[in-house]
């Protein structure tokens, strides 16, 4: 009942506008004004029609908004897509301009040795964590052998300890086994620089006498049948006295970065003893 009602309301409003757009459609022309009936019919009209037309531009502003805002939508993924794309180049292009400024202080320092070099990639560590070692992808195919000096643009990195076919393992000189002959630069003092398995190594066996002291570059002596001489090893950091009192209780720092080895040239040719 209450929807019959409420159809014939609809349909009542529905042929008073009817009327009402007769009306004035009708009569525009006629008369300059309305007469009494025609006003009350058009103030009874108005608010309607005033609430169709405000109904409609806010459909019309509605349904353009909505569209903008697709389209913005749209527009952001795209351009998250690109950004993100650009971000990506842009890391590979940082990381190969990193990679040739490593190669070409690599190729600097290869040629101010003067000897054979075969540059190596470093493809692993020693999983175990008991040595300090690494992984190089060359073996005895491209001619490695067994005590082979390691080096990089810094420095001296290792020797090789064992060999296979496409890889050899290297040992860096700040493993605990690790020791090597060599010069404090400066006063030409000697000793031994060995291993402690961290970041740090010591400068064992220098008379107390020697002519040491804190920032003193320490080089390969070319004693010992393995590294070339002259080749840096590391800065001293620390000078002492040993509780014999015999030799200086020396620390030093390797000029190499340990936890940045990438790449590395192996030297083929050993100086001779």
């Amino acid at each position: 009942m209450r929807d019959v009602t409420r159809f014939r309301k609809i349909w009542i409003w529905v042929l008073i506008c009817v009327f009402v757009l007769f009306l004035l459609s009708s009569n525009s022309g006629k008369r300059s004004q309305w007469n009494p009936a025609e006003r009350l019919i058009v103030r009874l009209a108005a608010p309607f029609q005033q609430l169709i037309t405000r109904t409609g531009r806010f459909t019309e502003a509605f349904w353009l908004n909505y569209f903008h805002l697709v389209n913005v939508r749209r527009e952001n993924r795209r351009l998250r897509k690109e950004l993100d794309a650009l971000r990506m180049e842009n890391s590979r292009y940082r990381e190969l301009l990193t990679t040739h400024n490593r190669l070409q202080q690599l190729l600097q320092f290869r040629e101010t040795l003067h000897r054979p070099m075969v540059a190596a990639r470093v493809i692993g560590w020693d999983p175990t964590g008991w040595f300090k070692s690494i992984i190089i992808d060359r073996g005895v195919r491209t001619g490695m052998k067994i005590d082979m000096p390691v080096v990089n643009a810094q420095g001296v990195v290792g020797r090789i300890v064992s060999v296979a076919a496409g890889y050899s393992k290297v040992l860096l000189i700040i493993d605990q086994n690790s020791a090597v002959d060599c010069l404090v630069e400066r006063s030409r003092g000697r000793g031994m620089v060995k291993g402690l398995s961290s970041e740090t190594c010591k400068l064992a066996y220098v008379v107390k006498s020697s002519d040491v002291m804190a920032g003193d570059m320490v080089v390969t002596s070319g004693l010992g049948g393995v590294f070339p001489k002259g080749l840096p090893v590391g800065y001293v950091i620390r000078v002492g006295d040993t509780a014999s009192g015999l030799f200086k209780d020396i620390d030093v720092r390797p000029v190499v970065d340990f936890s940045r080895l990438e790449e590395v040239l192996v030297i083929l040719e050993k100086p001779e003893s």
